[in-house]
């Protein structure tokens, strides 16, 4: 297994992984990714099999700050997926590391993510990695019409 920084030539599989994670939102991730890309403070790595195929990647971000964090900027895991055969091979910490990496070479000295509530499989992997939680929310909106 191997982690490096996104090429050009990772856009299709990395379409796919993106949208394995984010079902719902199809018609927004494209436009999401290909303005990530433009970034100066955001990075995306991608974890491949010893074959060379992609199976996971993390994109990493830049926020002014984060629940629990007293820093600012902050690193953000704005993104995280391992493709389900390669679960619990330390693919998932690997493509971490290496966005604290990047977070690190910024000056960033707090890494920072989220997970969705009902998302254990991804709580259980931010633990087991280093991060602790610092906060539940539950949010609500309301359409004004």
């Amino acid at each position: 297994m191997n982690v490096r920084p996104y090429r050009d030539s990772d856009w299709t599989e990395w379409v796919r992984m993106e949208l394995a994670l984010f079902p719902d939102a199809q018609a927004d991730q494209s436009s999401w990714m290909r303005q990530l890309l433009t970034r100066t403070d955001a990075a995306v790595f991608i974890a491949e099999r010893d074959d060379g195929s992609a199976c996971g990647f993390v994109e990493a971000g830049t926020r002014p700050y984060a629940d629990g964090c007293d820093t600012s900027p902050v690193g953000y895991v704005e993104a995280w997926w391992v493709d389900a055969d390669m679960r619990r091979h330390g693919v998932g910490r690997a493509l971490l590391l290496a966005a604290e990496e990047w977070a690190r070479e910024k000056g960033y000295q707090e890494m920072a993510s989220d997970a969705l509530l009902d998302n254990t499989v991804s709580h259980e992997a931010h633990m087991r990695s280093g991060y602790e939680e610092v906060d539940r929310v539950v949010q609500f909106r309301k359409k004004l019409a």
